[in-house]
């Protein structure tokens, strides 16, 4: 059957993020590479790479030579081909990155707070987004494809955690951030779950690149996490998939409850301040923390054991092949955690499943609001059918 019409038009569409996914993915390829990989024809794969060479989406590499025939060039992404902003919204602080179509953060700013509140969210939104695109030439301000929000959902509820009165965070109760944004800085805005987003930055960017199914736990104020499944980020009908957070767990000393509440990072400030230390890097420096000595191993231990019963739940509902692990802390505590969970999921009773392979994730403290950048770039350009169908 002949393909004509709008379905030319999408066959179009589609290959062309094929291959620019591709090409994020793998770094560089030539076209045969990308013929071998696609099936396409070499004619089409060269209209394609003319017309996104043209876009200046794509840069040429140096001719490498083989052993005969002429030298093949390798493409790449053009970094400066397209930018968008992502604005992670948290319990102890807002972040806003400018990110390059390659998965740079160009540029990034950070509030702290007590508590997120509605019409300052609004505000430090408008402000960074002026400021970091301020140095931005005309053509590439004019490649700034949207904001991405990365947003825990029901704000309204945390009163209790974050320890401040009720009805403080009222003003989140029925707002649409997205269409607020959308309306302030006149681009388009994409929301999702913030552990969600930090699982595209990670599928997009990260570990995750090497599976096409693989489950990711993000550890921040609260622990969630995020599916992929068949390549793609799979959200839900209520773009919560994955949430983790209400898993019921069982603790050492025999408490039953949701896994939120015993491995995240407020129950670590909980544990410092009991123990005598100052909290406060956690939240305004998470990547550099200090040395927070025992309270921490304690914190890794109990954590580890938690997430090792999460992940012995998760895989006996999808056989994920791999279980990624991230958060909002430095890179040896993620690697320290990564340990601890393939030690104490040694202790657990998985007859019956293929156990996972434990790996950190690549993308870091920054993988929410990367994550929200990440979603106006997927849904322009990258081949992800599932960002495709988020509100906008």
């Amino acid at each position: 059957m002949p393909v004509g019409g709008s379905n030319q038009a999408r066959v179009r569409d589609y290959n062309l993020r094929l291959i620019l996914s591709l090409i994020m993915r793998s770094g560089s390829l030539s076209k045969a590479e990308i013929a071998r990989m696609t099936g396409l024809s070499a004619q089409a794969i060269t209209i394609i790479m003319r017309e996104l060479e043209s876009e200046d989406l794509l840069l040429r590499g140096p001719p490498q030579r083989g052993r005969v025939g002429q030298p093949s060039i390798p493409m790449a992404l053009n970094p400066d081909g397209a930018f968008a902003l992502g604005l992670k919204i948290g319990r102890r602080s807002n972040d806003v990155v400018l990110v390059d179509l390659a998965g740079n953060v160009r540029r990034q700013a950070r509030r702290v707070h007590p508590y997120p509140d509605l019409d300052d969210t609004l505000a430090f939104a408008a402000e960074a987004t002026a400021d970091l695109t301020a140095d931005l030439s005309p053509e590439n301000h004019r490649r700034v494809v949207g904001l991405g929000v990365a947003t825990p959902y029901e704000i309204w509820n945390w009163t209790e955690v974050i320890g401040v009165e009720h009805g403080t965070l009222n003003g989140w109760r029925g707002i649409d951030i997205g269409e607020a944004l959308a309306d302030r800085l006149g681009i388009k805005v994409i929301t999702n779950n913030d552990c969600t987003a930090a699982c595209s930055a990670e599928h997009v960017y990260g570990a995750g690149t090497a599976f096409d199914d693989f489950m990711y736990i993000f550890i921040g104020s609260f622990i969630g996490g995020g599916i992929v499944m068949n390549g793609a980020l799979y959200s839900g009908p209520s773009r919560n998939a994955g949430a983790l957070g209400p898993l019921p767990v069982l603790t050492d000393d025999g408490k039953r409850g949701p896994i939120l509440g015993y491995a995240s990072l407020y129950v670590l400030e909980e544990m410092l301040v009991a123990d005598g230390h100052d909290p406060s890097s956690v939240w305004l420096s998470p990547t550099e923390w200090g040395d927070f000595g025992e309270t921490l191993d304690r914190w890794i231990v109990t954590t580890a054991k938690l997430i090792a019963q999460a992940i012995v739940s998760i895989c006996s509902t999808i056989d994920f092949p791999a279980v990624v692990i991230d958060g909002a802390f430095p890179a040896d505590v993620r690697s320290r955690l990564v340990d601890a969970i393939d030690a104490a999921l040694e202790q657990e009773d998985i007859r019956g499943l293929t156990r996972p392979e434990i790996l950190p994730g690549q993308v870091g403290a920054g993988a929410r609001a990367i994550g929200g950048a990440s979603l106006p770039l997927v849904a322009d350009y990258l081949l992800d059918r599932n960002v495709l169908t988020l509100r906008s």
